[in-house]
């Protein structure tokens, strides 16, 4: 039963670790771009000259991608490993900056309607998510890919 989901629930991908890499891979490119959008929204950085009316909306529509495309991972990473502290210090380390991404997604979202935060709070958060997030790459798919296989795709 256990195969069949699984071949089931691949979306056109080899294997069910080649889908979760494709997939937090997405959500890191996005999380690329909500770090640029972000410095440019907030000033920090003056490209383009004049900032383009589309951006506020692209940097909130490329944030819930990232974190829709992040929920299959999650789930599959919780449900079938669970905190891996008996396996190395990769699988500890990815285990423990999940929970540092999910919990300052749920805080920066906190932030956000806060209305006396102060001016640093949603920077520094923001930065923790895309930190995070580039880890949590680094400490699977990127190891995925260089150690399993590359592209990984049907």
């Amino acid at each position: 039963m256990s195969t069949i989901l699984h071949r089931r629930h691949r979306i056109g991908f080899p294997s069910l670790l080649a889908m979760k890499s494709w997939l937090a891979t997405g959500a890191l490119v996005l999380a690329l771009f909500q770090l640029l959008s972000a410095l440019r929204l907030y000033g920090r950085l003056r490209i383009p000259r004049t900032m383009p009316r589309w951006l506020p909306a692209a940097h909130r529509w490329s944030g819930t991608t990232a974190f829709l495309l992040s929920l299959p991972v999650a789930y599959h990473c919780l449900w079938s490993l669970g905190l891996a502290t008996d396996r190395g210090a990769r699988p500890l380390i990815h285990g423990v900056l999940g929970c540092a991404f999910y919990g300052a997604f749920v805080t920066k979202l906190l932030s956000l309607r806060v209305q006396r935060a102060p001016r640093w709070a949603l920077p520094v958060i923001g930065a923790t998510l895309v930190t995070a997030l580039v880890g949590l790459w680094l400490t699977s798919a990127l190891w995925f890919f260089t150690t399993v296989e590359f592209p990984a795709v049907r």
